[in-house]
């Protein structure tokens, strides 16, 4: 008996190493890049083998076109000077599997934006990632200084779709594209239309009516990114609800997870600075204006201006119920993007080739 549990226990053993010589080694894992201070970066990883690190002033530069950082470095945390004004990428790669992971700062260090933010990073369909510096959101923006403007030039942006209503527009105009010569699209229509929906009831399902109320903006969007004519920057006023729509709707297109849609949807309520989302405003300038109202209430709290949660009384999220909205009346979200914003399979699979990697 002895015998056979030894034969056993060696047959096990072979087993388990072919298994484990046939398995890849464990590839990059929760790349980030976290600002220290005005001319300092963090980044971070999680990988068994020896990272390393370059860096580069283009999102899809390889290490032949970025600068060494690090090499084979096994710490998993490495400063980077990286000044406040520059936008930088950083190319991680593995020297297990020889795979390659790149990072950025997800949110501009802008002195006077609010929420603008690289969609980039997030793992999506087949196990790629949403590229880095090809899609950009954020809140309004009246208030960029002349060094924002400059950080905002790195980015290349091509396009710039306003989501905004035409009321909103008025009182703080979008400047962006006439520093970049990035092409300006809009849609003109009441704020009133759209909040129509937004206050009724209870709190609950706050954005009834939006997949349909957003039609133009939306189309506009995956027009923009499907032409893949360079970056594509969009944005409404304090970049959380129709961007935050805009943005889960790219993100399911690309193929990355619910939950992860939502974690990042929330991000906006600690990443909003609504002081720097509308001008000084005086209502005698504004006849009629349905959003200067609410921009003056906000403005006389306690402390200013402050970003809510973005969740309803009972502690819903205001995306989650929206996206159930949508599988309810629709079928999936897939099925939403091609009967209402033309969006169909073959879109579907040219978006992922363009903003995967």
């Amino acid at each position: 008996m002895s015998g056979i549990r030894s034969q056993r226990l060696l047959s096990g053993m072979i087993v388990a190493a072919v298994a484990g010589a046939a398995s890849p080694a464990l590839a990059i894992d929760d790349a980030v890049v976290t600002r220290i201070d005005s001319g300092h970066v963090a980044v971070e990883w999680k990988d068994a083998d020896p990272v390393s690190v370059f860096v580069s002033a283009v999102p899809q530069a390889d290490r032949k076109g970025a600068r060494a950082v690090v090499k084979a470095d096994r710490s998993g945390r490495v400063v980077v000077a990286s000044q406040v004004n520059e936008r930088r990428y950083f190319l991680l790669r593995d020297h297990g599997d020889r795979s390659v992971l790149r990072v950025a700062e997800r949110v501009l260090p802008l002195e006077q934006g609010s929420n603008f933010r690289d969609i980039g990073g997030y793992k999506g369909a087949d196990g790629k990632h949403v590229a880095w510096g090809k899609v950009f959101r954020s809140g309004a923006m009246p208030l960029l200084t002349e060094a924002d403007y400059g950080m905002l030039e790195q980015l290349k942006i091509s396009t710039i779709v306003d989501l905004r209503s035409t009321d909103e527009r008025m009182i703080a105009p979008n400047m962006l594209d006439d520093r970049t010569g990035a092409i300006f699209i809009s849609n003109d229509y009441s704020l009133k239309g759209l909040m129509a929906n937004y206050g009724k009831g209870d709190g609950e399902y706050a954005y009834r009516g939006m997949d349909t109320f957003l039609k133009p903006q939306l189309r506009q969007v995956f027009a923009s990114l499907l032409r893949n004519e360079g970056a594509v920057m969009y944005h409404c006023s304090a970049g959380q609800d129709r961007t935050g729509i805009t943005t889960a709707l790219i993100y399911s297109a690309l193929g990355v997870d619910r939950a992860t849609i939502l974690k990042d949807y929330h991000l906006s309520t600690e990443l909003r600075r609504p002081q720097f989302e509308m001008p000084p405003l005086d209502p005698a300038d504004w006849p009629g204006n349905p959003i200067v109202p609410y921009y003056l209430a906000s403005m006389k709290k306690p402390g200013g201006p402050k970003a809510e949660p973005l969740f309803t009384s009972k502690g819903n999220s205001h995306l989650a119920q929206f996206l159930e909205m949508v599988e309810k009346d629709y079928g999936s979200v897939a099925a939403y993007l091609d009967k209402e914003l033309g969006v169909d399979a073959d879109d579907i699979k040219r978006l992922k080739a363009l903003y995967l990697e």
